[in-house]
């Protein structure tokens, strides 16, 4: 019990009135995902900052402090405005020698930019874009594992051969008519080249590919898969397939979609019933 000789405890005004003090240097990720920023000059950057993600704003001019953000490893620019002469400043980002995911998907691009200034990059997506030509990818690392470029106006699979560690390539929703310059990808497990105009299967006998997708094509025949041994999944629909054929090697096969073909029987599934 309160002696009552002793004054009363009086209230501390600022009490409820404190502000918390946050240290920007321990801040590693930031979101600013669906902010509909249309600029960063409100936000303060911080220093030691691992991943940024600005998915779904309104930028449509590089903020030049991010250049200066040295242990970057992700940044996403999803689903912004950024066109070309926008985005052309990234190829100066000296400081980030580190940066290993580069995310440009859905903007207003029409070429590839140029970004071999990122020696350690792993990921490249581009996709959903307006890009008409893979001319610039000459120029970026062979680090990169996984490309992504669907979604666009793309006619030719070139400037791609010296990704020798690439292990997913997304090239659906293009123009593309052949497949070709594949023949180095020894390390490649996902190829994604639906909804092209693709005629003929061509593989060149990748031995670590583990799913393949040519759905929304115009092939007729499954002839150019037999010698791709490790295939786990393969996606066909809507095409003009009418022979089920080249499975038998396929020991590991799991997924068989041929769904809107021409098929009138179904034979060398042996794999799949196993």
């Amino acid at each position: 019990m309160q002696n009552q000789n002793e004054p009363p405890v009086e209230a501390n005004p600022d009490q409820d009135d404190q502000t918390v003090e946050i240290d920007l240097s321990s801040i590693t990720i930031l979101d600013l995902t669906s902010f509909q920023l249309p600029d960063l000059d409100s936000v303060e950057l911080p220093p030691n900052l691992i991943d940024l993600d600005l998915t779904t704003n309104r930028l449509s001019n590089l903020d030049s402090r991010i250049a200066n953000l040295i242990n970057l490893r992700k940044l996403s620019f999803r689903q912004n405005l950024f066109n070309d002469a926008a985005i052309e400043p990234i190829s100066s980002w000296e400081s980030l020698t580190g940066l290993e995911e580069l995310i440009l998907r859905d903007n207003k691009l029409t070429k590839i930019p140029d970004v071999r200034i990122f020696k350690k990059l792993l990921v490249f997506d581009v996709s959903f874009n307006e890009i008409t030509s893979l001319q610039g990818l000459s120029k970026a690392s062979s680090t990169i594992k996984e490309l992504y470029v669907s979604k666009n106006e793309v006619t030719n699979m070139e400037e791609i051969d010296h990704l020798h560690e690439l292990q997913i390539l997304e090239l659906g929703s293009n123009r593309l008519r052949v497949m070709e310059n594949l023949q180095n990808f020894t390390k490649l497990q996902e190829l994604w080249l639906g909804r092209n105009r693709i005629k003929v299967i061509n593989l060149c006998g990748l031995s670590c590919i583990k799913k393949i997708s040519l759905q929304s094509n115009r092939l007729t025949s499954m002839i150019g898969l037999e010698e791709c041994n490790a295939l786990e999944e393969i996606y066909l629909s809507h095409n003009g397939i009418a022979k089920i054929e080249g499975l038998s090697k396929l020991v590991n096969l799991r997924v068989l979609d041929v769904s809107s073909n021409k098929l009138t029987s179904v034979d060398d599934i042996q794999n799949l019933t196993r």
